[in-house]
């Protein structure tokens, strides 16, 4: 038996509660292991010294995950004394079998010896330890506006604004002064193009027209309105049945934040120096230079964004009231949290904690680009931006040798490295104000649609970008944070692309099959993609020629783009709901 590429842990993504009543055990394995059964019980079923007889009931377990290199077997077990003890055999493709356990994989015969057995073992289905999600998130579908280029209304400015449509000079201090006004009379049409949640860019006061330089927490920017102006916003949003989150920027700070100017002014004597990293005491106050000269550490050697200290107790009380200042003031529903990953685990278990017991069904976002699952175990961020999931399943489209196969070792990538409910709310997106949007990335209109048929219908909690819906353009910061193209919108020459996009929203929002995590791929040739979701099938033609798929005439068809009958054309989509 061939037994590289074998692993599990009792614990985190591979043995987790789904439920206070359901585990759910996961093994990774190489390609020629075929049959995967788990021996599992009560370990004290039969008593408690080492000597007492314990075998452990057999359970099939279930391919959940194939990827290039590697099977990912499942199961879902109920123990009835929230406890499990268990074992793996496995049986390859020329029908040798040996036992898995915790200190490794043995021979049957060396299994049967009169030694110790290594068990695995899960030793208590805690309630307080279970991955918790607020369920609304699941069938929320989001709307990203990046405040100073989404809408202008009664704008406020002090200063020079950049004319709308002007876009000859542009860059991060070029202003064009979209606000809170602007964006709360355009709630109407979200409200008609059908999301139900809104995710704002920071609103906080600022000098830079992104705002992630914040120098005052507690009060909107003045350029984008007021703190009442936010909650007006936010109750009509409400009205509407739209979902409100803000952006919190926890890891640094802009210079205008009272902590780092009190430590400008009295350096080592300041009460907040222990709030940032600063290393050369004398030199540190130095502006507009990179910081690779580590005089203090700052976002991205940015010299404008002091990196705060979040290991820190004060730093760690001062944001958490904020947070709950936030909730008080404007009764959000979620706050993303930027640059997730470089805050301290201490202190994002620590406002969880708080944050939780304050407002239970408060969504917790964090900003990470990677692999996230050691934030994702529960008590930090009730899920994160999948940045993996923009990144692999745009490769499909970028590149045009990978195949049908390929796009669904992708999709399972980016599933199998999370818990099963964390893949039900997980923040799926394919563009940002950080990243080139889509249809500027694939450069190609059916490529774009099929993207968006992706997002709506895969598992997790779907985001677009500001402008998506009628398929603007911009290249990576700063053109994809272009101003919003309401020219467009009113003379209606992409009336069809708003319309699709109208569509696909009110099917993934209508129609509960696509509501939790379960999704299996129909076995394709070329770049047509066939994956199924509780009855509804998803088609996707990224070949160059007219490709026939199979379902039955009565189907119901919930989206098509570029197809007739049976037929679907090269760059279509379809989605069918199949007759049961």
């Amino acid at each position: 038996m061939k037994l590289e590429g074998i692993s599990h842990i009792s614990g985190f993504n591979d043995c987790y509660a789904y439920n206070k009543d359901e585990l759910i055990v996961n093994i990774r394995t190489n390609k020629t292991i075929k049959k995967v059964v788990i021996f599992a019980d009560d370990p004290y079923i039969n008593g408690c010294s080492t000597s007492a007889p314990w075998d452990g009931q057999p359970y099939e377990m279930q391919l959940k995950y194939e990827l290039k290199h590697e099977f990912i077997y499942s199961v879902t077990l109920r123990p009835r004394y929230k406890r499990l003890q268990y074992y793996f055999r496995l049986t390859d493709d020329n029908n040798e079998t040996m036992v898995y356990q915790e200190s490794g994989i043995v021979s049957e015969e060396e299994f049967q010896k009169k030694i110790f057995r290594e068990y695995f073992k899960f030793a208590w289905m805690n309630e307080a330890d279970i991955s918790v999600h607020p369920k609304w998130v699941e069938n929320t579908y989001w709307y990203q506006i990046f405040p100073d280029r989404f809408c202008r209304e009664e704008a406020p400015f002090e200063g020079t604004l950049s004319k709308w449509d002007d876009l000859s000079s542009f860059g991060h201090n070029v202003f064009y002064g979209g606000n809170l006004k602007g964006a709360m009379s355009r709630l109407e049409y979200l409200h008609e193009l059908g999301v139900n949640g809104i995710y704002f860019n920071p609103l906080f006061v600022s000098d830079s027209n992104h705002k992630y330089n914040i120098d005052d927490y507690l009060h909107i920017d003045p350029n984008f309105g007021s703190n009442v102006d936010l909650k007006l916003l936010v109750e009509k949003a409400h009205s509407l049945g739209i979902k409100v989150m803000i952006d919190a920027v926890f890891n640094h700070s802009g210079l205008g934040f009272f902590a780092w100017k009190d430590v400008v002014e009295n350096r080592r004597n300041s009460k907040y120096y222990d709030w940032f990293f600063i290393n050369d005491e004398e030199n540190f106050t130095i502006t507009h230079k990179s910081t690779k000269d580590s005089r203090f550490y700052s976002f991205a050697f940015v010299d404008n964004m002091p990196k705060l200290n979040t290991n820190n107790p004060e730093v760690m009380s001062y944001f958490i009231e904020v947070c709950k200042k936030w909730i008080d003031m404007w009764d959000i529903d979620g706050i993303r949290f930027d640059v997730g990953n470089e805050i301290s685990h201490a202190f994002i278990k620590k406002l969880h904690a708080e944050l939780k017991a304050y407002r239970k069904d408060l969504f917790l976002l964090g900003e990470i680009w990677v692999n996230s699952s050691q934030y994702l175990q529960g008590d930090e961020y009730d899920s994160v931006m999948n940045y993996p999931y923009l990144e692999n399943l745009s490769n499909f489209f970028l590149d045009k040798s990978r195949t049908a196969e390929d796009f669904k070792y992708a999709v399972n990538f980016c599933y199998s490295m999370y818990q099963k409910q964390v893949n039900e709310n997980i923040f799926n997106l394919f563009d940002s104000h950080d990243i080139d949007r889509m249809y500027t990335r694939v450069k190609s209109y059916d490529a774009f649609i099929q993207m968006l048929v992706i997002l709506s219908t895969l598992p997790g909690s779907p985001c677009i970008y500001y402008g998506t819906e009628i398929a603007m353009e911009g290249e990576n910061d700063p053109y994809c944070r272009y101003p919003m193209r309401w020219d467009i919108v009113e003379d209606k020459s992409r009336e069809d692309t708003f319309k699709a996009v109208q569509s696909l929203i009110k099917m993934r929002l209508s129609n509960s099959e696509f509501l939790g995590d379960s999704y299996r791929f129909e076995k394709t040739e070329g770049r047509l993609v066939c994956y199924e979701r509780n009855g509804i099938r998803v088609y996707l033609n990224a070949d160059e020629t007219d490709r026939a798929v199979a379902f039955d005439k009565e189907s119901e068809i919930l989206f098509s783009h570029k197809a007739s009958g049976n037929m679907l054309k090269a760059g279509g989509a379809l989605v069918v709901r199949l007759k049961k």
